[in-house]
């Protein structure tokens, strides 16, 4: 089994996983191509801030189907439509300045291990594209990386009571951001291993 990145849109970012996908760690299937047999041939699963939130709630059930195996899913982006219970809908920052943009560790996570999350604050002296809000929390979930000087949790993990693992990122792709191209193969190479249970 592999990982099914669902590829919803042809961005730069996602040339990252390239070599995972030659190495038969992950299929890549545009949205539109998705089927229940992707799902149910999937040890986990990455979306990425282009998803149709909207199209693929047609796919809720076969998405907890693969969670209530033991799945894994990286979502990244604003939660708005959310195909599984218990998810909430995102919140933007009102009115944010600079200091809204800070990004604090809260909890070390293996897909962070080692990385100062400094390296992700900004694009070419630029603050807030790592993300300007948050996905609440579900119960039990753990908080990763914090914003602002709330620590508003833009960064969760969730071990959901019914099975799997859900990773949230309220932003653009978190393997996109900062200005370090090997850390952008760091954090794609990271975000397949978890996906797949190996990290």
């Amino acid at each position: 089994m592999s990982v099914l990145l669902v590829n919803a849109h042809s961005g730069v970012a996602e040339a990252l996983f390239d070599r995972p996908e030659a190495e038969g760690q992950l299929r890549r299937v545009r949205q539109r191509d998705l089927t229940a047999a992707h799902f149910a041939e999937a040890s986990g699963l990455i979306t990425t801030m282009y998803l149709d939130q909207v199209g693929f709630l047609q796919h809720a059930a076969s998405l907890q189907a693969l969670l209530g195996r033991g799945g894994r899913w990286i979502f990244s982006g604003h939660m708005l439509r959310p195909p599984i219970p218990s998810l909430g809908i995102y919140v933007p920052l009102p009115d944010p300045r600079r200091v809204d943009f800070a990004l604090t560790r809260l909890y070390e996570h293996p897909i962070f291990a080692g990385i100062d999350q400094k390296a992700l604050e900004v694009n070419r002296g630029v603050a807030g594209f790592y993300g300007r809000g948050h996905n609440p929390m579900p119960h039990g979930a753990t908080a990763i990386n914090g914003l602002g000087p709330q620590h508003l949790p833009i960064d969760w993990d969730w071990a959901r009571p019914d099975g799997g693992h859900i990773f949230s990122h309220a932003g653009n792709d978190f393997w996109g951001n900062g200005d370090d191209a090997i850390l952008h193969q760091v954090l794609a190479d990271r975000a397949v291993a978890w996906a797949a249970g190996e990290l």
